[in-house]
């Protein structure tokens, strides 16, 4: 990879306050404004004792990772080929492949220090214990993570225009949303509703955060998931992928 295509990548991400605030500031800011709600912070028989913000700390950082996957991602890159950068790099000794791999660092490091945000905010402020199993939950985060990025290259292979990107993106979007157990955690679904969303990438990174928060080994039908996942994303986006 070259480091000088990273450096641009990562001034110009900073450069968008946008993008800033909806991957690196929004997930902790919905959680402490949840937190913030009395009922949040009591046990939850619904959610095997668990409080809701407890319950929450994981969708936070499924957040992030669908911020920068879905959305950030397939913008950059559609538009970098919408204005002709992508082509004109081809000239050069740069290969478009560098810029590819450096917005690919650039959104993963953003989402997984968003990720380590929520999960400090939620210990200082509301007193959730770290995850118990740290090695499978960091797994799970990765496994996440490039399953994310994986979705967001196929958004950007099929879309020739920002606009289009923009729109498949939200298309996309919204049932990740609920996939990942926003609006209602994964806990709490119906039992062929969860069998149905842990087949997502995101309703399968759920379980697997959710069960390496709690202290055991993340499901290996759900870290298998992911990876399933991400090499078909994969695989599909480097076929439909074009430089120009």
């Amino acid at each position: 990879m070259n480091t000088a295509v990273l450096r641009t990548e990562f001034r110009l991400f900073r450069r968008e306050p946008g993008a800033v605030f909806w991957i690196f500031l929004f997930p902790t800011l919905l959680l402490v404004i949840l937190g913030s709600i009395p009922s949040f912070r009591h046990a939850d028989k619904a959610l095997g004792g668990l409080r809701p913000v407890d319950a929450y700390v994981p969708i936070a950082v499924l957040i992030a990772l669908i911020m920068s996957g879905v959305q950030a991602l397939p913008q950059v890159l559609t538009g970098h080929r919408e204005r002709g950068i992508l082509r004109r790099m081809r000239l050069t000794p740069v290969r478009p492949s560098a810029l590819l791999s450096a917005q690919m660092v650039v959104q993963g490091t953003v989402a997984l220090a968003s990720a380590l945000l929520a999960l400090a905010v939620g210990r200082l402020a509301f007193h959730v214990r770290l995850p118990g199993q740290a090695a499978g939950y960091l797994l799970a985060l990765l496994l996440a993570t490039a399953a994310a990025l994986a979705l967001g290259s196929v958004v950007s292979a099929v879309s020739r225009t920002t606009k289009i990107a923009g729109a498949i993106g939200s298309a996309v979007f919204f049932p990740m949303m609920f996939c990942s157990g926003l609006w209602l955690p994964v806990q709490e679904m119906p039992h062929t509703l969860a069998r149905v969303v842990g087949l997502t990438p995101f309703g399968a990174a759920a379980r697997a955060l959710n069960e390496a928060a709690a202290g055991h080994w993340p499901g290996w039908t759900h870290l298998g998931v992911l990876a399933l996942w991400t090499v078909l994303l994969t695989a599909g986006a480097a076929r439909w992928f074009r430089w120009e």
